[in-house]
């Protein structure tokens, strides 16, 4: 079985093509990617797969028999791009298509919510068999921030005491990998997210203990968080966007408790303080 997987050369899709060559053959793993030389390094097979150039998506596509989807990067025009290899995969004789959403796309309040049910719903539109893994937030979004916290004295957002039910990558690469080798996980809509929910006080206290000092948890208003990180560098565009995240994650948005991806993996998923510390290596 040929299993492709887009976006290869991203954070979760280097794991998830390392799962899949401790488990499978790595002849029948194929990268796609937008830059096969970024792929070297992976030990696979890779294939050019620009989403912005579709005359390299068929093509890419002869012979996958299963095709993983990790959603683009590119918010806001994640929906043609997607379509785009959705038809491609239909074009190229897939059979099975494994996508990457978000936790509760259909009635999410995220804004990201929209281009991944309307993902889903070109799927099922399109008469080609598939699997939805509709994964919550990655645990980095938050600890990719830690040495800045760290450097600052505080942790700051505008989450109030929202809960986040956050797991790693590492964690949706291996149910991702999970679903792709076995054939009886598939044709079933998967609500995935960690099993140890957590607010940014708790973070904060997460972070403190590991480094030896307290780091508080300051809260924001929305607009002020937003400025701030504008002040620190991000763009605009990226700011807003992060900041309507915490927004709505404050209304409950990444909260879950299914602990579907636990089950599905067959462990427990990576605890806050053992994210923590990874973070900070």
């Amino acid at each position: 079985m040929t299993i492709a997987i887009t976006g290869a050369t991203g954070q979760l899709g280097r794991l998830v093509v390392a799962n899949l060559k401790t488990a499978e053959n790595s002849e029948d793993v194929v990268a796609l990617v937008r830059d096969t030389g970024k792929a070297a390094d992976l030990g696979v097979e890779a294939r050019r797969f620009d989403y912005d150039a579709p005359e390299t998506l068929a093509p890419a596509l002869a012979g996958v028999e299963t095709l993983l989807l990790i959603s683009g990067s590119e918010v806001g025009r994640r929906g043609p791009q997607h379509r785009a290899v959705i038809d491609a995969a239909k074009a190229a004789g897939v059979e099975h298509i494994v996508y990457t959403s978000l936790l509760r796309a259909d009635t999410n309040t995220l804004g990201l919510a929209a281009e991944h049910a309307e993902t889903e719903e070109a799927l099922a539109a399109s008469g080609i068999a598939h699997t939805i893994l509709r994964n919550g937030w990655y645990t980095e979004n938050y600890t990719g921030g830690l040495a800045s916290a760290v450097e600052h004295k505080a942790l700051i957002g505008a989450v109030q005491d929202g809960r986040i039910s956050a797991a790693t990558r590492a964690d949706y690469a291996a149910a991702a990998a999970m679903v792709l080798l076995n054939t009886e996980l598939r044709g079933r809509t998967y609500e995935l997210s960690g099993d140890e929910s957590f607010t940014l006080t708790d973070l904060a206290a997460a972070l403190s203990k590991e480094v030896g000092e307290t780091i508080p948890y300051v809260d924001m208003p929305k607009d002020d968080y937003c400025a701030a990180l504008v002040k620190a560098g991000l763009p605009e565009g990226l700011a807003e966007f992060l900041a309507h995240c915490d927004e709505e994650a404050a209304k409950g948005a990444l909260f879950d408790e299914g602990n579907e991806l636990s089950r599905l993996i067959g462990r427990p998923t990576t605890p806050l303080a053992e994210a923590v510390r990874q973070a900070l290596r």
